[in-house]
């Protein structure tokens, strides 16, 4: 349990809460999604009756819930700092808090107990979402004028975030399985990677230039907006079912985060492992991009006929890119702002190698399909699950207590 001194050291800041809060959270999806392979064939016990189909609770859980609390905390502490602003007040951030964890636990009890306590869930979540929108729009909005295109970016995204939860929620209603599909496709391209991108193409080039000496760069915006339009084009003709067409739009992609890792001194910065977790984590996104490519085009060649990859580019994307950053990210920010020294030692060398392992066994276990390959789709969660829950033992505490420095915040 959490006392009143360490509750008030929590909600000190913005990163604390949501941090904690993305921690317990992936936890707790990694539990769930591991629950669920273990209990889908049989072969433990019996398979679990959910109230949706498990596809779709686990699309909602790794979309809009593991890797948005941890965004939240990054944004809601960069967003000030970003502009010159004011730091965002308890009283926008700490109900934020308070309205998501209610919609986490909400929705994993409402997967077990009932249809109506899932709706609920995610109402509390959507409403959650709109405090940070709320709060990151005033910073927008009362901060003096300057470059903000990455700011403006981030917000954009997030709102379309919400919007894409809204269309789940309308699924949960109206049980009509095309807002799910938009929730779905238009989370992952309209959402998670142009925040991703965006915050990479900001922080990636900041962090490289101050670890490495006489290091220079400018990131390029060109590259940035190929990225986005990129990734739009690729939901819509996506949900469009035109999946013969999206090399058109994939193949430009890679190669605009390929320039861009290459502009952004990749090599030189895996000497240091901080700022190679990274870089390493941005070049997933080229990878995942090609195998887009090369299953589009297959798909064109064979008229349709033969597809190729299965999910791995998708899990390419999200663990290999998304799930690789956040946590890089989150560690960087964990480190900087309680404080401590922003070094990677032994044990968190191997916690981001383990989780690059994980990320490539769930990639393998669909370009080279097998007989019984679920073995392989657990050992890669099991894998994952491992590195990061010492992650989560590590850092946890550090939000309980004050500063090691004895700054605020």
């Amino acid at each position: 349990m959490i006392t009143i001194k360490q509750w008030h050291v929590l909600k000190s800041a913005p990163h604390r809460v949501m941090f904690l809060g993305g921690a317990l959270q992936t936890l707790a999806v990694m539990i769930w999604f591991m629950t669920e392979l273990l209990t889908r064939y049989g072969e433990f016990m019996q398979p679990i009756s959910w109230k949706i189909a498990p596809s779709y609770a686990h699309a909602y859980l790794m979309i809009f819930g593991m890797l948005p609390l941890f965004m939240f905390g990054v944004q809601m502490t960069t967003f000030p700092r970003w502009m010159k602003g004011v730091e965002i007040p308890q009283k926008l951030y700490v109900p934020a808090f308070i309205l998501l964890m209610l919609g986490a636990i909400g929705f994993y009890a409402g997967l077990i107990v009932s249809h109506t306590l899932l709706i609920i869930a995610v109402c509390c979540t959507l409403s959650g979402w709109g405090f940070i929108l709320y709060a990151l729009m005033r910073v927008l909005l009362d901060t003096p004028p300057q470059d903000k295109r990455h700011p403006k970016i981030i917000f954009g995204a997030l709102y379309l975030g919400w919007c894409c939860q809204f269309s789940y929620l309308v699924f949960l209603v109206s049980d009509d399985v095309s807002w799910i599909r938009f929730s779905i496709e238009g989370g992952i391209w309209l959402f998670l990677l142009p925040i991703f991108t965006t915050v990479a193409h900001r922080m990636i080039p900041f962090f490289t230039t101050s670890a490495l000496p006489q290091t220079q760069m400018k990131s390029s915006f060109l590259a940035l907006w190929i990225i986005l339009i990129a990734s739009a084009t690729h939901c819509l003709l996506d949900f469009n079912g035109s999946y013969t067409w999206l090399w058109l739009c994939d193949f430009p992609l890679a190669l605009a985060a390929l320039y861009l890792s290459h502009s952004w001194e990749f090599g030189r910065s895996l000497k240091l492992p901080m700022l190679a977790v990274l870089h390493i984590s941005f070049a997933w996104l080229s990878i995942a991009m090609l195998l887009f490519t090369a299953q589009s085009m297959v798909l064109l060649i064979s008229h349709g006929d033969t597809f190729i990859g299965g999910l791995a580019p998708l899990h390419a994307l999200t663990l290999g890119f998304f799930a690789t950053f956040l946590i890089g990210m989150a560690t960087r920010v964990t480190l900087g702002h309680s404080g401590l020294p922003m070094t990677a030692d032994k044990p968190i060398k191997i916690m981001f190698s383990g989780i690059q392992i994980g990320a490539g066994l769930r990639v393998l276990a669909d370009l080279f399909p097998m007989e019984n390959r679920q073995w392989l789709y657990f050992a890669a969660g099991a894998v994952w699950l491992g590195c990061f829950t010492p992650w989560v033992l590590r850092y946890l505490p550090i939000y309980l207590k004050q500063r090691a420095d004895g700054h605020p915040g």
